[in-house]
């Protein structure tokens, strides 16, 4: 997502912004007045103001979304200060990128921040500020799992069968009577793991398959009818 931002901050130049100013508040739950930020709107001109009422932890900022939908090409997003717009860098760099691929300016007015009037050199720092974002995330993922690694931890998803169903399922093959279906009902696992997990039954099942009928033959040994009519049992 941050490397896409990047690519959305340095494309194309927006369309001249010859649209409607349209302004953007938050307050914390410290802070219920919006009284100074929607004055500060006005003054820069913004036609229309949405307002959330909620703590910048909160990610169902309705009133963003609804000024977010509102906006069209051309126009301009105003906010009082970046903190009042977005969560974190990352979510900033986010929304920025989005208004610059929408062809919609931005303008924040405590860090005198405004893409509508050189705005290149603004979206070459976000981008920079993207790529270093991706790098820190990409840094961070590997540290976590070489750490992860070296503790011993094992990685990925769990297997399918513990140590101890295997076992358990190789003492039971040994019993002739039993099978690999039965097993794996018995197990709750798939015939395929069975035989992932036991990968001797490749070459040994046979075996067993003899042995079964090799007991199948001492409890029921064939018959033959002599030519008296007596059954003879060999």
């Amino acid at each position: 997502m941050i490397l896409q931002a990047a690519d959305d901050l340095l494309g194309t130049e927006p369309a001249v912004l010859t649209g409607a100013l349209v302004g953007y508040a938050r307050v914390s739950t410290r802070d219920q007045r919006l009284d100074r930020q929607t004055r500060a709107l006005e003054a820069a001109g913004c036609i229309r103001i949405f307002a959330d009422k909620l703590s910048g932890k909160n990610t169902d900022r309705e009133d963003l979304a609804k000024a977010l939908d509102y906006l069209r090409p051309g126009d301009a997003l105003i906010v009082p200060s970046l903190d009042r717009l977005a969560r974190s860098l990352q979510d900033l760099i986010t929304i920025v990128a989005d208004l610059r691929r929408r062809g919609v300016g931005f303008r924040s007015l405590k860090e005198a921040l405004d893409t509508t009037t050189g705005g290149r050199l603004v979206f070459h720092v976000f981008a920079a500020l993207a790529e270093f974002i991706r790098e820190l995330i990409v840094e961070g993922t590997h540290e976590g799992l070489a750490a992860a690694r070296a503790r011993g931890q094992r990685l990925g998803r769990p297997p399918a069968m513990t140590s101890e169903q295997v076992r358990h399922a190789r003492d039971l093959l040994t019993r002739p009577e039993n099978t690999v279906s039965s097993i794996a009902r018995l197990l709750g696992v798939s015939r395929s793991t069975i035989y992932k997990y036991v990968p001797e039954l490749a070459t040994g099942r046979p075996a067993v398959e003899q042995s079964t009928a090799r007991a199948e033959l001492v409890r029921y040994p064939p018959t033959f009818t002599g030519f008296d009519g007596a059954s003879l049992q060999r």
